[in-house]
């Protein structure tokens, strides 16, 4: 899908660019990156068993000892400013994301203590239960960036 005459998944990546990403994609993302030095892919065969499964790919491609920053490909207002302050906030928590008008959103960092937790959501689940487990530090950082929950999920919202 575009959004703006761009790809969504190009917003993503050039907001992650300075940490090098890895993009989690399906086939037909897979196609269209197919080739490109800016981004590792990871490919991802059954992208309907949902955002936990993208999320262990990701979780199983990375070092252990590594936090990981997750930034979702339907995120087209995401931007490298909003990542760093995420980033920068993460110190002495396991789950730091951004809170805009008291929703939660994304970019999501997950310490290497959070990242053992990865592999036991249920499928199709999201980070909503790292942020809610009881036995990791969380971190909501206020942002008036409406890029940290603006999303398109349907061809309506790609007319925003």
């Amino acid at each position: 899908m575009d959004f703006r005459g761009r790809a969504l998944i190009e917003y993503a990546i050039a907001a992650a660019q300075r940490w090098n990403p890895i993009a989690v994609v399906g086939a037909d993302v897979a196609e269209y990156l197919d080739g490109r030095d800016d981004v590792t892919l990871v490919r991802n065969d059954s992208p309907a068993r949902g955002m936990s499964h993208s999320l262990a790919l990701a979780n199983r491609f990375l070092p252990a000892d590594l936090a990981m920053i997750v930034v979702l490909g339907d995120k087209p207002l995401i931007s490298e400013a909003l990542i760093e302050t995420i980033c920068s906030a993460a110190a002495g928590s396991d789950v730091v994301y951004p809170r805009h008008d008291d929703q939660p959103g994304h970019p999501v960092w997950l310490s290497p203590q959070a990242r053992l937790r990865v592999g036991l959501l249920p499928p199709g689940d999201t980070v909503r239960r790292l942020r809610m487990h009881t036995d990791l530090v969380q971190r909501a950082v206020d942002t008036a960036d409406c890029g940290a929950v603006f999303d398109v999920d349907t061809v309506d919202e790609l007319r925003c």
